[in-house]
């Protein structure tokens, strides 16, 4: 029982990890409809030239998934540069005061369920066996072998961004012009629906609320930039 409990934790952990990366990369191509969705629109608003709206559309796309990666790089760097610190300080503590850490990690293990008895026996010997990702992964919660990486982040962030980005990109500039505003509108809410239900699933919330909120944002947003757009066209004509 002592092993299955402490052994239960890491695995708790990658879970953790791979549905923060799920989220994000939704959460990324989220971002990438709705910010393009605005952008093609308004444009559309102002304009129906279709090199106009592929030009517009193309600059939103690059400007958006770089900013949006160089953004993860940023974030994910400082959370990495944390946990070097955060175990560089364990360490250190490991080796000054073995004994108070090992008291330390013992009543953590009694936090998780453990009689003091076994919790102790734990602690001594996953301490023998490793004390350092003892103490990261019980008390961190951090893998010393599997840090989170600003490049993997930068890299999903773009790639979800781009995909995203893409489809209000060709629903504005594939069809005819009579059909360009109705596709794109419809594409991008089913999208936002689809985005929406997936982020609340991943949350375990109630998809329907989540579905409402996102496809109205994007409503909200694309009929801004489309009045924008359409005022400054008339005002440019």
């Amino acid at each position: 029982m002592t092993d299955g409990q402490v052994h239960d934790e890491p695995h708790n952990n990658v879970r953790g990890s791979r549905l923060n990366w799920l989220r994000a990369a939704v959460l990324g191509a989220n971002d990438g409809v709705v910010s393009t969705a605005g952008l093609v629109v308004g444009v559309a608003g102002a304009t129906g030239d279709r090199g106009a709206l592929l030009t517009a559309g193309l600059a939103g796309l690059l400007a958006g998934s770089m900013s949006m990666a160089a953004g993860e790089y940023v974030s994910v760097s400082t959370q990495r540069d944390s946990e070097k610190a955060a175990l560089a300080t364990e360490k250190q503590e490991l080796q000054e005061a073995p004994e108070a850490e090992l008291v330390e990690l013992t009543g953590l293990l009694q936090g998780k369920g453990l009689s003091e008895e076994v919790a102790r026996e734990a602690a001594v010997q996953l301490t023998e066996r490793d004390a350092l990702r003892a103490h990261a992964e019980v008390e961190l919660g951090i893998d010393p072998d599997d840090l989170t990486n600003p490049w993997h982040a930068a890299g999903a962030s773009f790639l979800a961004f781009t995909v995203g980005a893409l489809l209000p990109l060709l629903a504005m500039v594939l069809p005819p012009s009579s059909l360009r505003l109705p596709v794109t509108v419809a594409s991008v809410l089913v999208a936002l629906a689809l985005t929406g239900w997936w982020s609340a699933r991943l949350g375990d919330a109630a998809p329907g609320p989540a579905v409402l909120r996102n496809m109205c944002g994007g409503a909200v947003a694309m009929g801004v930039t489309y009045g924008a757009g359409a005022l400054l066209g008339a005002v440019g004509a």
